[in-house]
């Protein structure tokens, strides 16, 4: 099969690899017809992420079709059009019965195209099936759909809920990038008062507004001192820290109320400062996370229902065989005005599955 293999810093490329073959019993193998691109797969290839070696098929987001499954193997069927989740759950372990599925110490946790090969391939193999994909309505498109592997829960878990977001809060997004604009689109369903988006490209902002920002500012003190000025000068009640850089969870920090919260979900590769010296007497609450996916199938219930807006954040759509052209579209959004691309849509002839 064709996928796209990382073989160091700066370097992959889209080729030839050996298909992925049942390995366990409670393995599926999916072929992959629709998949995107993560701000943590341009970290990997940066080299932030020293865990992933040469040689491994990056991708951790995709749809497709369930071609042949494991004899454990019980919630999904060969024909199933299913999600692949980003995090694996083995459901055994104890932070899997605690539903903390990032966490997964049964051979799960965020593994696919990080310690094993991932999905922006043509087939892919998902261990622990059973919790790890979600079979989808047939309302549901593709396209829309692989946006709640990651990008969605990641937002409503880490930002939205970590941070407690509460009726009548001011909550503030420091990066409009597609998981901030996915904190924005799910943040409104706890009805704030105000959400300000923060980022330093104009077309972010924009698409901001179009997903329910009620106020945006350039990056910078110009977007502190809008925070103040809507807050009268308390600061924000939640900040959400969408971009995973020191600047930006500094500027975070600043811009919460005494009491609030900063809720961090950007994958950071250097060292941030945190300011203790003025924020022991704040009662602030700092927390992080990854994702852990509980929520998957909620999302996917309120994107069938039309309750959840997903579309409008997909901005370029390639063939899968156009991923080295894709890769380098969403690198330069700050260019190209790319939020989300999604490559796929294509049918592959069926893989004869080998003899583990």
């Amino acid at each position: 099969m064709k996928a796209l293999v990382f073989h160091g810093s700066g370097e992959s490329a889209w080729e030839e690899t050996e298909d992925p073959g049942l390995q366990e019993a409670t393995d599926a193998i999916v072929r992959v017809d629709a998949v995107t691109i993560c701000g943590t797969d341009l970290h990997i290839l940066k080299g932030d992420v020293p865990e992933v070696r040469p040689g491994t098929v990056l991708g951790h987001e995709a749809v497709g079709e369930i071609v042949e499954v494991g004899s454990d193997v019980r919630s999904v069927r060969p024909g199933d059009r299913v999600l692949v989740s980003c995090i694996t759950a083995c459901g055994r372990c104890r932070f899997c019965r605690e539903g903390a599925y990032g966490q997964c110490r049964g051979g799960g946790g965020w593994i696919l195209g990080h310690l094993i090969n991932g999905t922006q391939a043509e087939y892919v193999r998902v261990p622990h099936a059973d919790l790890s994909v979600y079979p989808l309505p047939g309302a549901v498109d593709s396209k829309d759909a692989v946006l709640l592997a990651d990008i969605f829960p990641t937002a409503y878990e880490v930002g939205v809920q970590n941070g407690r977001v509460r009726p009548g809060d001011t909550v503030a997004v420091v990066g409009a990038g597609p998981i901030g604009l996915a904190a924005i689109a799910t943040a409104r369903l706890y009805t704030p008062e105000k959400i300000i988006a923060v980022d330093l490209a104009r077309s972010r902002l924009e698409a901001a507004q179009r997903l329910g920002a009620d106020a945006v500012a350039a990056a910078g003190e110009e977007a502190e001192q809008l925070v103040a000025d809507l807050t009268e000068g308390l600061g924000a009640d939640v900040v959400i820290e969408a971009v995973g850089v020191p600047e930006s969870f500094e500027t975070c920090t600043r811009m919460v109320r005494p009491g609030g919260h900063v809720a961090n979900i950007g994958v950071h590769g250097k060292p941030a400062t945190l300011h203790l010296e003025d924020l022991w007497i704040k009662n602030v609450t700092i927390t992080t996370g990854l994702v852990d996916t509980h929520s998957t199938p909620m999302l996917l219930r309120m994107l069938a229902a039309g309750r959840l807006t997903a579309a409008s954040m997909v901005t370029h759509t390639f063939p899968q065989d156009r991923m080295e052209e894709a890769y380098d579209v969403f690198s330069r959004a700050g260019d190209t005005g790319a939020l989300k691309v999604v490559l796929g849509g294509e049918q592959h002839d069926a893989l004869t599955i080998r003899a583990s």
